[in-house]
């Protein structure tokens, strides 16, 4: 196992129609420049229920690119394409699963729904989570917090992120590594693990997109890395979390708490106009458990906020 629990989900694309002719002006806005999109990851459960629909009602909501969590084994990239073109909504960005030895015919489904940037969010081990036989799995309220990486174990993700680049290149796609909070684990000169992600890998090879939302609250600021790395973020993902003291604990007892946006404490504005400065070619809202209402209600919230911006 290689992947976070919270992305075992069935992605698909959909949802149902509603309010089809609203918000033509909030549809345009745009804080960064970009067209706003969304991580499907927010809204898994309806997309499970109804692929088709939920997507049109993401359309309908104002968003105008998704990016996708995994491809699901219930349709082929085919035909979840053809709900995208159907919703009006565009892909640019997939995550996948690019642990595994053979990565060409996740390529190649990312390159059928349309995407040039093929994603991993998390490239370590989680087999420790894995229960002993006759043991229940643990719950995600008693998940144990992620066992440090160490400087070897980021110059080995960095060595892998390389591989994983030069794969994608030949496959005709741009590479980029999505972070959490456990990347910014100090390294024994008193920088982030991050860095080294950044320093070690090729700039051809590799790009990040930031989660602004896990980076600020392991105690460290988009903007600043903008600067530092120009050239190395193509991609945002914007969320919220409850206010509280910088961690790194991905899962575990001190994992962070999600919030609809606003209603957190991350201040976006310096962000998004660095961001502009930055050439940032995507934004993605995503959000994190538990929601307060419903994962639409969330989606609608969070499209909602970023027009404080347009």
């Amino acid at each position: 196992m290689n992947t976070l629990t919270r992305r075992r989900f069935v992605v698909v694309a959909g949802a149902t129609a509603v309010g089809a002719a609203a918000l033509p002006r909030m549809a345009r806005a745009n804080p960064v420049g970009p067209p706003i999109g969304i991580q499907l990851y927010t809204v898994g459960k309806p997309l499970e229920d109804d692929p088709a629909g939920t997507l049109k009602q993401l359309h309908a909501i104002g968003y105008r690119e998704v990016e996708t969590a995994g491809i699901s084994k219930k349709m082929t990239a085919k035909e979840m394409r053809a709900m995208l073109d159907d919703a009006g909504l565009k892909c640019p960005s997939a995550h996948l699963m690019l642990t595994q030895p053979d990565l060409g015919p996740l390529f190649e489904d990312a390159k059928t729904l349309g995407a040039t940037y093929a994603v991993s969010s998390v490239l370590r081990s989680f087999d420790f989570l894995k229960p002993k036989p006759g043991e229940k799995p643990p719950d995600m309220a008693h998940l144990p917090a992620l066992p440090p990486l160490g400087l070897d174990g980021f110059k080995k993700t960095a060595e892998q992120m390389n591989e994983v680049g030069k794969k994608a290149k030949a496959a005709g796609l741009q590479y980029a590594y999505h972070n959490h909070n456990f990347e910014f684990e100090k390294m024994p000169d008193g920088s982030p693990g991050y860095d080294v992600l950044v320093k070690e890998t090729d700039p051809d090879l590799v790009k990040f997109e930031i989660d602004c939302g896990w980076m600020v609250v392991a105690g460290y600021d988009p903007v600043m890395y903008f600067a530092k790395y120009p050239g190395r973020f193509r991609m945002l993902h914007i969320k919220d979390f409850q206010a509280r003291k910088p961690t790194i604990d991905l899962i575990g007892p001190d994992h962070p708490t999600g919030r609809d946006l606003g209603t957190g404490f991350i201040d976006y504005r310096p962000i998004f106009t660095a961001g502009k400065a930055a050439r940032i070619e995507h934004i993605f809202v995503e959000q994190e458990m538990p929601f307060p209402v419903s994962r639409m209600d969330s989606a609608k919230a969070d499209y909602a906020y970023l027009q404080k911006f347009s």
